[in-house]
């Protein structure tokens, strides 16, 4: 097991394979137009694999496929089962907008694809066309409930921005109840291509817990031993939510994630501005044991706790203005997997 500065683990690895995605989130992709990663530097599946590999030699166990849009990515299925072929892997999940699952749900169950996440932010048809930019939200639901009954855990998250769905959390809830899932709420953050966010529109954990508490009663804590972003919660009658509370209450200090993106940069934080090109590693020739000690000298010198840093900002702003984006993609959040 390899540790970095702050004793935290190098144990969870989410791997975007596009940067392509089919909606245009307001919090994510505000802008008009995109630099998109050039095809030719988008690794193979067998690069993927080759890398997944070093990374489990290092103690990495779980794996999490994103974008963009991961199920854009053509024959995702059969990345799916090769990864799922590797008992090394304890956990294998995957984050989608939903829009394509229910065409696919039942290839990548049969796969071995272990959990699904989807992304829903309302549940209004006017509100998904001004949040996303597309009337999708019907092939989302569909996605949800073909999805349901194939995996278990099923996650729904939601980014919750005042003033825009912050009125539907225990809709969100009682909608995630019908499929047995566990909603996620998530504060609004200011990574990436978000360059409409201010504090003002952020919802903190603590109004979340209000709000609810105001609609169901006595909320509990759910004590547990975990490094997974979400603090969970329970209801009085016993169903579960989580909330990610990564602006106002950070947890870099357990933070053992770093991201893959789909051309071979590896980020060892959601808010680091610069990546490490395993992909250029790999294509140059490099061997595992090679690509394996870049990563571990990477990993046992990191002190990132960007979201921490974030927080302690003075006058805090949105991150990245929009001409350094065009000029860099790989900060955008839609390019390293959120």
């Amino acid at each position: 097991m390899i540790l970095d500065q702050y004793q935290r683990p190098l144990r969870n690895l989410r791997l975007s394979v596009t940067d392509r995605c089919n909606l245009r989130c307001s919090y994510c992709m505000p802008e008009p137009e995109y630099v998109w990663l050039p095809r030719e530097d988008i690794l193979h599946f067998e690069e993927m694999e080759q890398l997944v590999d070093v990374f489990l030699d290092l103690g990495v166990d779980k794996v999490r496929l994103t974008g963009g849009e991961p199920l854009l990515r053509r024959d995702l299925p059969k990345l799916v089962a090769a990864l799922a072929a590797r008992p090394r892997i304890q956990d294998l999940a995957m984050t989608t907008n939903g829009v394509l699952l229910a065409q696919q749900a039942r290839a990548l169950a049969d796969a071995g694809l272990h959990r699904v996440t989807m992304s829903l932010d309302t549940l209004r048809p006017d509100r998904f066309r001004d949040l996303t930019r597309t009337d999708d939200l019907e092939k989302v639901l569909a996605g949800i409930a073909a999805a349901a009954p194939l995996f278990r855990g099923l996650k729904i998250d939601t980014v919750v921005i005042r003033g825009t769905n912050d009125d539907e959390l225990a809709e969100l809830i009682e909608f995630g109840r019908q499929y047995g899932a566990e909603v996620r709420f998530i504060e609004y953050m200011d990574v990436g291509g978000a360059t409409h966010w201010s504090m003002e529109r952020v919802v903190s954990r603590a109004q979340m817990l209000q709000e609810l508490s105001r609609h169901y009663g006595a909320i509990t804590p759910v004590v547990e031993a975990s490094s997974a972003p979400a603090d969970r919660y329970r209801l009085p009658d016993g169903t579960t939510f989580g909330i990610i509370s990564a602006t106002t209450a950070p947890f870099c200090h357990a933070c053992d994630r770093s991201r893959l993106t789909a051309d071979g940069f590896w980020y060892l934080c959601l808010y680091a501005q610069r990546g490490i090109d395993l992909r250029g590693a790999l294509r140059g020739g490099a061997g595992a044991d090679q690509i394996a000690g870049l990563i571990r000298a990477a990993w046992r010198d990191r002190r990132d706790r960007g979201a921490e840093d974030r927080l302690a900002a003075r006058n805090r702003a949105p991150l990245i203005p929009v001409d350094t984006l065009r000029r860099d993609p790989h900060l955008e959040m839609h390019t390293r997997g959120g």
